[in-house]
């Protein structure tokens, strides 16, 4: 399964921020040898520019889906910052993650953000354009994309 990872850095460089989160995802030793770096595709008609630096993560089936949920939650919680991380499915799933929604969660907190992370990587979905983001109480719960 290919799972794509885009951070938007705010105001902020997004080159950077991709580079600190691959080399955050690299340390990580049941990640690394799943991760790699990718020149992002040309943008679709009527986009506004090309998206920044994609991370590819190229995970089995059952594969370490709880530890890339840890690494992208905790990366978000020690940035500077507000940073979003997108991570899409092969299906066209997304969950967003937002470095302000998850700064002051609790350890419990950030454990069960962790784990919804995960098992929305863990299933693949049938409906393209359905987006998990990260609530108000840190939560992850689906939407649509809008247009």
């Amino acid at each position: 399964m290919r799972v794509t990872l885009v951070v938007d850095a705010g105001n902020g460089d997004v080159a950077e921020a991709a580079d600190d989160l691959y080399q955050w995802l690299r340390q990580d030793l049941d990640l690394r040898a799943f991760v790699r770096r990718e020149a992002p595709a040309a943008p679709p008609d009527g986009a506004m520019g090309a998206l920044g630096e994609l991370i590819a993560l190229l995970l089995a089936p059952g594969g370490p889906t709880a530890a890339l949920g840890a690494a992208v939650v905790v990366w978000l919680q020690n940035r500077r910052g507000n940073q979003t991380v997108t991570i899409t499915l092969p299906d066209g799933t997304q969950t967003v993650v937002s470095s302000e929604k998850v700064r002051g969660l609790t350890a419990e907190g950030t454990s069960e953000l962790a784990e919804r992370v995960a098992a929305v990587l863990g299933q693949e979905r049938n409906s393209p354009g359905t987006r998990d983001t990260a609530e108000d109480d840190g939560r992850v719960g689906p939407s649509r994309e809008a247009g």
